[in-house]
């Protein structure tokens, strides 16, 4: 990964950059608020889809009154046509961190993108070689074979990073295929050559609830969410011409999609986001699981028990 020449280690009485993980609707910001008002924090979001601009409701992305005056990174930095992928966030967020310290204040990170948790704190190799005539042909192949096919094919060449997304990743999945079709490589073996680990301390934090729990709170928030107005955030979405985009082939918006254009009813529709979120947790925790660094806590956090995990209760 190229990474600008000024991103040094730097040294200061700071917080180590304290990074808050864990699955869907189990608590994330809402801790991560907590702690960014008690130590003079800003935060930076690690969630692939809140980037974008008018994916508010769907990302259950926070609002400026649950923000509450904290600045936060990362949140509608781009529109939903733009790809955006995690070893860019990775060097943008790393820059945007040592920024923040040098202004001696403290960084909470937030978020359930594993991808960009992973670029963030232990580098990913940026991979700029393209092919317009191997994509050429996966795109056709798509069309003609469809998704299922060339994520069963990614399976057989690159297990590893098939593993890590949706069988409905269409970018991340294409991506895949091409890079190995041009290497000869595993994109998962490229990303591992030349890691560059951050360049700050930081503590890994995972939140964990019982699954039952997680389900129950996941299914609320999405009642919520329709009630709140999804199907028109979606329209607004679709009328900007974002429906061929990889944005919206988020959990939480390609359903809609489908309702919209009357290939499932309403019901269909409510029922499908409820068991595709869930998957989706599901996934979540398998990749974080993997990571031997994080420090599980089970939700509800208490505050005074994760101040003593992380050491901080005799801090200023």
């Amino acid at each position: 990964m190229n990474l600008p020449v000024n991103l040094n280690k730097i040294d200061t009485p700071l917080l180590p950059v304290i990074v808050i993980v864990g699955p869907t609707a189990v608590g994330k910001t809402s801790l991560s608020l907590k702690l960014a008002q008690k130590y003079n924090a800003e935060i930076v979001s690690a969630d692939s889809r809140q980037i974008y601009t008018s994916m508010d409701i769907g990302t259950a992305k926070p609002t400026v009154k649950e923000m509450a005056g904290i600045t936060h990174h990362f949140i509608d930095f781009t529109n939903p046509g733009t790809e955006f992928s995690a070893g860019e966030f990775g060097i943008k967020a790393r820059e945007k961190i040592l920024e923040i310290r040098k202004d001696n204040k403290n960084v909470i990170v937030v978020g359930g993108s594993g991808l960009y948790i992973r670029a963030l704190l232990y580098g990913m190799i940026k991979f700029d070689q393209k092919d317009d005539s191997v994509r050429e042909e996966l795109t056709k192949r798509l069309k003609s074979e469809g998704l299922a096919k060339l994520y069963s094919e990614l399976e057989k060449v690159d297990p590893e990073l098939a593993n890590r997304f949706s069988v409905n990743d269409t970018q991340r999945i294409l991506r895949g295929l091409e890079v190995f079709l041009i290497s000869g490589k595993k994109l998962s073996d490229l990303q591992k050559e030349n890691e560059i680990p951050a360049p700050f301390d930081f503590i890994q934090i995972g939140i964990l609830m019982d699954r039952e729990e997680l389900y129950q709170r996941i299914n609320k928030r999405v009642d919520e969410m329709i009630k709140s107005g999804l199907e028109d955030e979606v329209k607004k979405l679709l009328t900007k011409g974002y429906d061929k985009t990889n944005a919206l082939n988020a959990v939480g918006y390609k359903e809609v999609v489908s309702y919209i254009n009357n290939e499932i009813s309403f019901d269909e529709m409510v029922e499908l986001i409820k068991r595709n979120t869930r998957r989706f947790a599901k996934r979540q925790m398998t990749w974080f699981n993997k990571d031997k660094n994080i420090i599980w806590l089970k939700a509800p956090v208490e505050q005074q028990k994760l101040e003593d995990t992380l050491n901080l209760t005799n801090r200023p």
